[in-house]
């Protein structure tokens, strides 16, 4: 039986070659973008799933109450970790980690004992040997008991291990970081790399250096491994003791103000599974890390399924449409004795035909659309092939698929009445369409609701890059890893300044991009005393030639000058955001207390963006400080070209061992927002994917409706009616159903967006003329695809066409 039901599929398939070719065709798209977008999916929640003790894993995260609003952070005191592991029982193992030199430090300069040539690397974490343990790093190389635990060691990955020695044998080898050769970094392990899908990426471990950390400097991520029986709850309400017992005296010894103690009351601890760092991290505990979104994951699983059922319902759309073709087959079949079972079946197992060859078709393009998926989302994504699941889920879902999209059309084809077929009274196909017009709406909402979302996406995106600043970023090349110049800093930068392409220069790594340095601070106004409230700021040590080298503005007061000796002593220059949360209205000359050091303002800037377009502009300062980490110097308009050779020249002249490493600033502001940008490429790609399947399905219906009125239009013609009334003839009825979309799809796509907009400290008002614009699209893409069909109906030839009747 199922041998003639796969013979009459089979037949059914070759008849009719276009609406075959739509139906396979829309389910292999909506199949190929379901697989990729569960790659990812698959990709993102795998994230700290390979600890072997991953539901015992925990980052601890502080929040507390600051003037009203909840913050939130994940970096600590370095006696911390040593409290925890004390204190609570329940605690096996307390670590910590500082991640600043993933992203904070830049890259560091690196060579082999007995080398003169450096290298540029990054990813370099400092670690505790508890951290090691509870990170569950794993040695090919070395004692993993004792691999940190000497101040000079240094733990490498296998791929750096094979980069830098013979055979990957590092072990016993001494490194020279930073052109330091008076504290060599002996290879004390070779772990195996970091999973990708690990929240920390790394390649190096240097152990902690500073034994004796006070309980009044926040720099560690700490990590815990609980006991399995232990109420984790319970945990961390007994944690707040840590407040009283530790907190509160070390900052009272330092004379803190009793505002800033009831801040600290206010602190409380929550354990973060490590399950959750890549996906459920709040975006404002700003712990340096590249995160993704839970939010995005959800986003993407509802694209999939609605790509998914965009193609079930034009295969719904199509069989029904067709059903008048099948009828009389229909009617003599069950004529001779066939039972609705037998029709049923028949129409179940062509579904489930259509089905299995969309799925191979659908997986060959998702196979071949891989490679620029993974370059647009930034991953490395492969197809699971050996994973013993994969195929028998493609299988078992490609049965499935074709079950539920066939089920309608079986039992609505398998109940045609013979007497009615064969007496030719029944009508049915075009004219037959609720179902259809229905499904047609919710396609088009459904690509109206996601070109709104891509529009919106791209504004936004377009609005961050093109913003306002407040410094100049255009023309500014990032030299890094410049800690290796040492005292030839200031030459460097003097004959830099020589060169005619040069225009200004500054040696600091505190820039207004990710990967500067950081480093907060808590003021309070001089004239208030211990009484006076404290604020968070940021405290960046630059040079005199800062501000203007990157086109910062002055507000009031003036600029650094090395005319006044006191300016690299005891001056600061503040931001406005600063001044108005310290409450002064003019703050030229007033003074200000940071942890006892008293500094004067002689100087405002106009706030600009050092973080990312998320977040509010916060209070930052300046000072003058020695930090060589990075050297930005500002190009003359003209060649690039010949301005970077200049530079080179004279890099080389300076540091002969080590190739220049250099980026530019307006490229590392972009790549801010990378995430963002990575996240509306993929959200674009998918909705092309569900609009195009959308369209398939409204070109078959027309190209059907084509051919079901071909008789009545070909009588219009001989008649004598216009072009203009028979094209509006074949499409007004399809535009109504487009204009009932839009006007389903506006309020929904202006709520979803909305929402995702708040995510945005500075961000677009959704004008009506995004909407306009939505509904112009989806309307001229509805008009074009049926107007193949509406204008090749108009010109046929009407007495050929009755001819043929």
């Amino acid at each position: 039986m199922y041998k003639n039901h796969l013979k009459i599929a089979w037949r059914s398939i070759r008849k009719d070659k276009l609406f075959t070719a739509i139906k396979i065709g829309g389910f292999a798209v909506g199949i190929a973008a379901c697989l990729l977008i569960a790659l990812f999916i698959r990709n993102e929640i795998s994230y700290d799933k390979h600890y072997a003790n991953k539901d015992q894993i925990y980052r601890v995260v502080m929040q507390g109450t600051f003037q009203g609003e909840l913050f939130k952070s994940t970096h600590f005191q370095l006696p911390f970790a040593d409290a925890l592991q004390t204190d609570f029982p329940e605690i096996i193992k307390a670590g910590k980690v500082n991640t600043i030199e993933i992203f904070g430090a830049g890259k560091r300069g690196m060579r082999l004992s007995g080398k003169s040539q450096n290298t540029f690397e990054n990813g370099f974490i400092l670690a505790d040997q508890e951290a090691f343990d509870i990170l569950e790093i794993n040695l090919e190389q070395g004692n993993p008991k004792s691999a940190l635990t000497n101040p000079q060691s240094i733990v490498i990955s296998k791929s750096k291990a094979e980069k830098f020695f013979q055979n990957g044998n590092a072990l016993g080898q001494t490194i020279i970081l930073d052109n330091d050769a008076s504290k060599p970094f002996k290879v004390t392990g070779v772990m195996k790399d970091v999973p990708k899908n690990s929240h920390l990426d790394f390649d190096f471990m240097l152990p902690i250096e500073d034994p004796n950390g006070s309980w009044t400097n926040q720099n560690y991520f700490t990590y815990v491994l609980v006991d399995p029986n232990a109420n984790v709850l319970e945990l961390e309400q007994k944690m707040k003791s840590i407040v009283e017992k530790y907190l509160i005296p070390a900052q009272l010894d330092r004379g803190r103000a009793p505002d800033f103690i009831e801040v600290l009351k206010t602190f409380e601890y929550k354990l973060q599974p490590v399950t959750d760092i890549h996906l459920r991290s709040d975006i404002k505990m700003a712990d340096g890390l590249q995160h993704g979104d839970i939010r995005f994951v959800w986003l993407f699983a509802a694209i999939a399924g609605f790509v998914l059922l965009l193609a079930v319902i034009n295969f719904i759309n199509l069989s029904t449409a067709k059903s008048a073709n099948r009828a009389k087959e229909v009617g003599l079949r069950k004529t001779v004795g066939a039972f609705k079972r037998n029709l049923v079946a028949q129409f179940l197992t062509e579904s489930v035909v259509f089905s299995s060859i969309s799925f191979v078709l659908g997986i060959v393009l998702a196979w071949a659309l891989l490679p620029s998926f993974n370059a647009i989302a930034a991953k490395s994504i492969a197809m699971p092939w050996a994973a013993w699941w994969f195929l028998p889920i493609l299988f078992i879902s490609s049965v499935m698929v074709g079950v539920v999209a066939g089920l309608y059309p079986a039992f609505y084809l398998s109940a045609f009445r013979p007497v009615n077929v064969l007496k030719g009274k029944l009508s049915v196909g075009s004219k037959s369409g609720k179902l259809r017009s229905g499904l047609v709406i919710f396609q088009f909402t459904t690509s109206v609701i996601l070109i709104i979302g891509t529009l919106i996406i791209y504004r936004q995106m377009d609005f961050i890059l093109k913003k306002e600043l407040g410094y100049d970023k255009e023309h500014v090349v990032v030299l890094e890893g410049t800690g290796v110049l040492g005292n030839r800093s200031d030459t460097f930068k003097e004959q830099l300044l020589q060169l005619p392409q040069v225009k200004e220069v500054t040696a600091t790594n505190y820039l207004p991009i990710d990967g500067g340095s950081r480093n907060g601070n808590t003021f309070r106004r001089a004239d208030e005393g211990n009484e006076g409230r404290g604020i968070p700021a940021q405290i960046w040590r630059v040079d005199y030639d800062y501000i203007k080298t990157l086109g910062i503005q002055l507000k009031e007061g003036r600029d650094f000058s090395k005319e006044f000796a006191s300016d690299s002593i005891n001056s600061i220059i503040i931001n406005s955001k600063m001044a108005q949360e310290l409450g002064l209205t003019d703050p030229v000359g007033k003074e200000l207390d940071n942890n006892g050091q008293i500094l004067t303002v002689v100087g405002v800037v106009k706030d600009f963006h050092f973080k990312s377009l998320k977040e509010d502009i916060s209070s930052l300062s300046l000072v003058i400080g020695k930090d060589i980490g990075a050297v930005s110097v500002k190009l003359e308009k003209g060649n690039i070209d010949q301005a970077l050779e200049a530079i080179t020249s004279v890099w080389n002249k300076n540091v002969p061992n080590q190739t220049i490493n250099y980026s530019f600033l307006d490229r590392e502001f972009t790549q801010m927002h990378a995430d963002v940008q990575r996240m509306g490429s993929i959200f674009n790609s998918f909705a092309l994917f569900a609009i195009f399947v959308a369209c398939l399905g409204l070109f078959a219906l027309s190209a059907f409706m084509v051919e079901q009125r071909k008789k009545e239009i070909s009588i219009r013609l001989v008649l004598g009616a216009p072009f203009k009334s028979i094209y509006q003839l074949l499409t007004l009825d399809f535009m109504k159903l487009i204009l009932i979309s839009i006007a389903i799809a506006v309020p929904i796509g202006w709520y979803a967006m909305n929402r995702w907009l708040e995510d945005f400290a500075y961000r677009i008002d959704i004008g009506w003329e995004i909407f306009l614009a939505a509904g112009g699209i989806a309307l001229g893409i509805a008009i074009l695809t049926i107007s193949y069909q509406s204008v090749g109906a108009a010109l046929i030839q009407p007495l050929k066409s009755l001819r043929s009747e």
